[in-house]
């Protein structure tokens, strides 16, 4: 194996393994909320089922890559 090719592999990894921890602490910091804590936020905010789709922004690019919206 080549020096060029082992450095891009290594690269990929460490991107996969920045992907997962990052994947993690986004996870981790997710505050938990029980039945009745949802229940009363769905009554003062209604269901996301409800909402418009202009009024939402797709996150997921954003939580996998990082980087702006």
């Amino acid at each position: 194996m080549e020096t060029k090719e082992l450095k891009a592999l290594i690269k990929e990894s460490l991107r996969e393994v920045l992907q997962e921890e990052r994947l993690r602490l986004c996870n981790a910091l997710i505050p938990y909320v029980n039945d009745e804590e949802q229940k009363e936020i769905e009554a003062e905010l209604g269901s996301p089922s409800d909402y418009e789709t202009d009024e939402l922004s797709d996150m997921t690019n954003w939580v996998k890559y990082g980087g702006k919206i």
